[in-house]
């Protein structure tokens, strides 16, 4: 009975190293993270930002769809008229605390001005920086316009 069990004590231990050597000299299946980095989707909900037309102006038309649609209550929208007729806001802040990252906002945008973009590598040292301002946003639009606009090329086929 106990050269059995030490016969299969034997056999599991050698199973176990012979698992070990198979997977040793294979190519490693993880990356080496801030060094290297997986390909993102085109889809990827990230930080939000806010597009400008290729002239320099804002996209936003103040239409405040993204605010009614916002299920976590995060995006505060205020806009007034301008001269020539048309409506642009004022006021446009992103609570990121509150923000689920669902991208209803970046569905509901008639005119692909509010966007989630593929950095999701921000952090801060205060709650108070992650309330995204006008200001906040379309510099994040700027700073990230070219991979915003492959990425919504890209997703165009399947919106």
């Amino acid at each position: 009975m106990i050269h059995a069990i030490k016969s299969f004590f034997l056999v599991e231990f050698l199973k176990a190293h012979w698992l070990t050597l198979k997977y040793f000299f294979k190519p490693k299946a993880t990356i080496n993270y801030p060094y290297e980095k997986n390909p993102i989707s085109p889809r990827f909900r990230g930080e939000h930002a806010l597009r400008r037309y290729p002239n320099g102006e804002e996209r936003c038309i103040a239409c405040k769809l993204c605010e009614a649609v916002c299920p976590a209550q995060a995006i505060t929208i205020e806009a007034q008229p301008r001269d020539d007729g048309s409506r642009r806001t004022t006021r446009y802040d992103i609570d990121m605390t509150k923000c689920i990252y669902c991208g209803l906002c970046q569905e509901a945008c008639p005119v692909d001005a509010i966007v989630e973009g593929p950095n999701f590598e921000f952090s801060t040292e205060t709650r108070e920086e992650l309330i995204y301002d006008k200001s906040k946003l379309l510099e994040n639009g700027d700073k990230w316009e070219r991979a915003l606009a492959a990425n919504l090329a890209a997703d165009a086929p399947y919106r």
